[in-house]
């Protein structure tokens, strides 16, 4: 079983110790966390929890896909509308050669540039091919896109998309580590993958190091709000930042401490984990051993008094 290294319980005290003795030129710890967090998680969005998100950009193969898929529908909606379409508005109106060509020129501005911008804003960034593809365009920040980001994009994808068939969008795609085009660039979007598997949560068990130690650990007069602290940041640990980390796991276990007997000498994180597989575990067999005291009493419960007629 894979173990997380967490400091110990009197880490963050020797670390808070030897803080006090830094100069006033050093760069702040919480300024060094940023910066370090900014590099390892450079293509991650870390939210003001210091919680990492895992949103994955859509891949380049995908986004070309999705790409032909959308320009196809919209230059065959073009196509048809030009042959069927265009002639019967042209001979309704009676009009001239120069009205025609306008015409011509505002259904393919129609085609081009609105229907896809106006898809995009219905759908918060979707699209048949994205929808395909399992893709959503995106704010930089995560959020939903707004009506400038779709214009931008549509406006720019004449450019990159239809006039050069592609290529620059793809150029420009496989340059960065997020598949974005020029349009995307310019209105400070993303194609994000929603086609993730289901995570299915891990259940741990008492860590070897605390084995011994569990079979006379008494951690039942923990109140239930605290062990829903610790299940909440057992959950979520292996997405925080390393320096969130450690002070939190240190700050629940000197919470849980107290409510633990006998304190073993050991990791923060590991000293979680440990308690919340033996309160698990003993109320997994409590409910059980109830469950099994229900059984034998059903009999009793539910069956007729000795003598008393069955009158159903």
């Amino acid at each position: 079983m894979a173990r997380a290294r967490t400091p110990d319980l009197s880490e963050p005290n020797e670390r808070a110790g030897n803080s006090g003795g830094a100069d006033a030129g050093s760069i702040p710890p919480q300024a060094r966390t940023k910066a370090d967090a900014h590099d390892d998680l450079s293509q991650e969005l870390v939210t003001g929890e210091a919680v990492a998100l895992d949103l994955r950009p859509t891949g380049f193969v995908l986004r070309a896909a999705g790409t032909i898929i959308d320009w196809v529908l919209y230059l065959g909606s073009y196509v048809l509308a030009a042959i069927f379409g265009l002639p019967l508005v042209i001979g309704a109106l009676n009009l001239d050669d120069s009205a025609a060509a306008a015409v011509g020129i505002g259904a393919l501005v129609l085609v081009l540039v609105v229907a896809p911008m106006t898809v995009e804003l219905l759908t918060h960034g979707k699209s048949l091919g994205k929808l395909a593809v399992g893709g959503r365009i995106v704010r930089d920040d995560g959020g939903a896109i707004g009506f400038r980001h779709a214009f931008i994009r549509s406006l720019t994808g004449v450019l990159e998309i239809f006039m050069t068939f592609g290529g620059l969008a793809a150029i420009v795609a496989l340059l960065n580590g997020k598949s974005k085009r020029l349009g995307d660039f310019i209105a400070g979007t993303y194609s994000q993958y929603e086609r993730v598997s289901r995570e299915v949560p891990a259940v741990h068990g008492v860590p070897i190091e605390l084995q011994e130690w569990s079979h006379t650990a008494d951690v039942g007069r923990m109140p239930d709000r605290v062990a829903r602290r610790i299940a909440s940041f057992l959950r979520q640990a292996s997405r925080l930042t390393p320096a969130t980390r450690a002070a939190r796991s240190s700050e629940l276990a000197t919470e849980a401490a107290v409510w633990v007997s006998p304190v073993p000498d050991a990791n923060a994180e590991l000293f979680l984990a440990a308690v919340a597989a033996i309160r698990r575990d003993r109320e997994a067999a409590a409910l059980t051993l109830e469950a099994a005291r229900l059984d034998s009493l059903k009999p009793a419960l539910e069956g007729l008094p000795h003598g008393f007629p069955d009158r159903s």
